[in-house]
C-alpha cells in the first residue's frame, strides 16, 4: 500500500493572491528539503533506470465498446533507445486504474510526469477532461500513476479532481509537474480547468496516517488565472522551467484571450520562490509554450507559439504563425537578456530569413512546440509543428490539405538561429508514408532522448492520420542533429492497444 496521502489543493483559485506567493497553509506544509533544491530538465523516468521513458495519449480511443474513453501508453527507454518493447497500456479499465472506461471521458486528453511523492521514481499524470462526477457533466478529474522499480503501475493509482467540481469545468485540461517550492519532497502538480489554475501536493505518511486530505474550499471559483489587465486568458498548456536561476521551477500558464479582443496568444508567469509560486506578469504569446536552455548560459528560456496570430507580431507577414523566444535571465525570468520586464520576445515566422518554407494563411506554425539538444552542443534546439500546412503532392501539383509539416531551429550562444535549420513534411526523403489531406503531421512534437547519449530526437505526431487513428513518427538524432535516415512509425496497435480513432499522439509528455 502506498504510503503517501492524497494530494491536497494548495490554491484552486489565486486571482486573489496576484503580486503574492501561493503558499501552502503550515498544515499542509511537508518537511523542508535538505539543501537547495534544483528544478529538473526532464522528469519522465517512471523505472528509475536513467533513461527517459515517453508517455503518449490517445483520447479518442474506443475501450470495451465506449467510444472516446482513451488511453495512454508508455515506452521505457534503454540504451538501444526507443522502440515497441518494453511498453505498457493504461485505460480506466486497467487493472487498479481509478474510474472506469466511459464513453468521452478522453483519457489521455493530457499527460505530465513528476515525482510527486519524492520516492525517486517519476509518476505520471493523466487528464480525464470528459469525466463525469455525477450529476455533472464533463466536471473532469486526472488519474496518478505511480512509478516504480517496475516502471508505471496502476495499483494505488489516486483520482484528482477540483475541490468544488462544476459542469463543463474539463479539469485536467492541462497538467505540469515540477518543484516549485523548497518545502515539500516531491513535486507539485500544476492542473487547469477551461478557467482555472490548481495546485496539488502530496505529502509524506509520516506526518499523519489518517485519512486522506481534503482539498482545500476555493474562494472564489468565478475567478479566472491572474494576468496584467486586458490579457486574462482561458487555459490551455502550461510549461515549467527555472528561468530566472534560482534552482526552483517557474510556472507558465499559456492560453488565449477573450472579452473584446478573443483568441489572442497570452501567458501568466508565476516564479517559483522559498514562500512558493508568484505570479510576476504577462506574456505575448501562446497558447504553446515550452522551455529548455537555448543560449547555454544557465537560464531556462521560454518559448511560445501562436499559431493563430491575432496580434500581428508577424509584422505583417499571413497569419501563418509565429514563435516568439523570451529569454531567461538573474531575477528577472523570461525577457531579452536582462533588458527588464516587459521587452518583447525576439518574434519568427517561415518568412524570417533562413527559416524554411513560407509563411501562408492559416498554416498553423507553432500549434506545438518543444525543446532540447539535438546534437549534443550544449545549446537547447527548437522543434515546431505546423498541423495545418498545405503540401503539395510530388509529382501532381494538387496540395494535400492540412498535410502538416516540422521544423527544428537551432539553439545558438546568441539564442536561437537559423543556421542549419531543417523542415520535413511526409514526403520528405526516408521520410516513411506521403502526404494526405488532413493527416495533421506534427500536431505534436517532441524532442527526446530515450537512450541518453545526450542527443535529443523527433517524436512527430500526426493524429489525423489513417482517419484519425494517429500515428507517431521517430525521426532520430545523428552527430548534425535530427536526420530523418533511419525514421520509422508506430501506432497504438503497434504497443497492443485500440487503433480505431484513437487519435494516438494528441498527447505527448514534454
Amino acid at each position: 500500500m502506498r504510503t503517501y496521502r492524497s494530494a491536497a489543493v494548495l490554491a484552486a483559485s489565486i486571482l486573489l493572491l496576484t503580486g503574492a506567493a501561493i503558499a501552502a497553509p503550515s498544515a499542509y506544509a511537508g518537511p523542508s528539503a535538505p539543501g537547495a533544491v534544483q528544478a529538473k530538465d526532464r522528469n519522465t523516468d517512471f523505472n528509475g533506470d536513467g533513461y527517459e521513458d515517453v508517455l503518449i495519449g490517445a483520447p479518442g480511443a474506443t475501450i470495451d465498446s465506449k467510444q472516446g474513453a482513451g488511453f495512454v501508453t508508455v515506452q521505457y527507454g534503454s540504451r538501444s533507445g526507443l522502440g515497441t518493447s518494453p511498453s505498457a497500456v493504461f485505460s480506466q479499465n486497467t487493472a487498479g486504474v481509478r474510474g472506469a472506461a466511459e464513453a468521452g471521458d478522453a483519457f489521455g486528453r493530457s499527460v505530465a510526469t513528476g515525482d510527486l511523492n519524492g520516492d525517486g521514481y517519476d509518476d505520471a499524470v493523466i487528464g480525464v477532461p470528459g469525466e463525469d462526477i455525477e450529476p455533472l457533466a464533463d466536471a473532469g478529474g486526472a488519474v496518478v500513476l505511480w512509478g516504480s522499480p517496475q516502471g508505471l503501475t496502476g495499483t494505488d493509482s489516486d483520482w484528482l479532481q477540483a475541490g468544488e467540481p462544476s459542469a463543463w469545468a474539463r479539469f485536467g485540461s492541462a497538467l505540469a509537474a515540477a518543484h516549485f517550492s523548497p518545502d515539500v519532497p516531491g513535486d507539485e502538480l500544476a492542473v487547469t480547468d477551461l478557467s482555472d489554475l490548481m495546485l496539488f501536493r502530496y505529502e509524506p505518511a509520516l506526518l499523519k496516517k489518517d485519512a486522506d486530505a481534503a482539498p482545500l474550499a476555493p474562494a472564489q471559483r468565478e475567478n479566472v488565472i491572474p494576468a496584467e489587465p486586458g490579457h486574462e486568458i482561458d487555459p490551455k498548456s502550461l510549461t515549467t522551467g527555472d528561468y530566472d536561476g534560482n534552482g526552483l521551477a517557474d510556472l507558465v500558464v499559456s492560453g488565449t484571450s477573450g472579452g473584446a479582443a478573443p483568441g489572442r496568444g497570452w501567458s501568466a508567469y508565476f516564479s517559483g520562490q522559498v514562500q512558493g509560486l508568484r505570479f510576476e506578469r504577462s506574456l505575448r504569446g501562446g497558447p504553446a509554450v515550452a522551455s529548455g536552455d537555448i543560449n547555454n548560459d544557465g537560464y531556462d528560456d521560454l518559448v511560445t507559439g501562436t499559431p493563430h496570430n491575432h496580434d500581428d507580431t508577424s509584422g505583417g507577414a499571413p497569419d501563418g504563425g509565429v514563435v516568439g523566444v523570451y529569454y531567461g535571465s538573474a531575477g528577472d525570468g523570461p525577457v531579452v537578456g536582462a533588458a527588464g520586464p516587459g521587452t518583447e520576445p525576439v518574434w519568427w515566422t517561415q518568412d524570417s530569413l533562413g527559416v524554411p518554407g513560407v509563411s501562408e494563411e492559416g498554416d498553423g506554425w507553432g500549434t506545438d512546440l518543444s525543446v532540447g539538444d539535438t546534437d549534443g552542443d550544449g545549446y537547447a534546439d527548437v522543434a515546431i509543428g505546423a498541423p495545418l500546412e498545405d503540401i503539395a503532392a510530388q509529382g501532381s501539383g494538387v496540395s494535400r490539405l492540412d498535410a502538416g509539416a516540422v521544423w527544428v531551429l537551432r539553439g545558438a550562444a546568441d539564442g536561437l538561429t537559423t543556421a542549419a535549420a531543417r523542415s520535413w513534411d511526409q514526403d520528405s526523403g526516408e521520410v516513411p508514408g506521403v502526404t494526405e489531406d488532413y493527416d495533421q503531421w506534427g500536431g505534436q512534437v517532441r524532442l527526446v532522448d530515450p537512450d541518453g547519449d545526450g542527443r535529443y530526437g523527433l517524436l512527430a505526431a500526426a493524429p489525423g492520420e489513417d482517419v484519425s487513428n494517429g500515428v507517431v513518427w521517430v525521426l532520430p538524432a545523428g552527430k548534425g542533429g535530427v536526420t530523418a535516415t533511419g525514421s520509422w512509425t508506430f501506432d497504438g496497435g503497434s504497443l497492443g492497444a485500440p487503433r480505431t480513432k484513437a487519435h494516438f499522439g494528441e498527447a505527448i509528455d514534454e
